[in-house]
């Protein structure tokens, strides 16, 4: 800044700048990881066939396991 420069404007620009700090901080906020991904599997069959193994391991129903080690 110049020498000559009023105190009005040093404390605009000062307040300018804080501002677009501010604008920085809240754009860097770091968003729910999940909130990103809810819903990107949706309609995805390999999705789908993961989910029906989870199901069938926790029922202790291997015959699907065993079906697909014949594969």
């Amino acid at each position: 800044m110049a020498i000559n420069t009023s105190l009005e404007e040093r404390l605009a620009a000062v307040e300018a700048a804080i501002a677009q700090l501010q604008k920085q901080i809240v754009a860097s906020q770091p968003t729910n990881w999940l909130q990103q991904i809810i819903g990107s599997f949706k309609d995805e069959p390999a999705f789908e066939e993961l989910l029906a193994y989870g199901r069938a391991i926790r029922q202790g129903d291997e015959s699907l396991l065993e079906a697909q080690d014949k594969l």
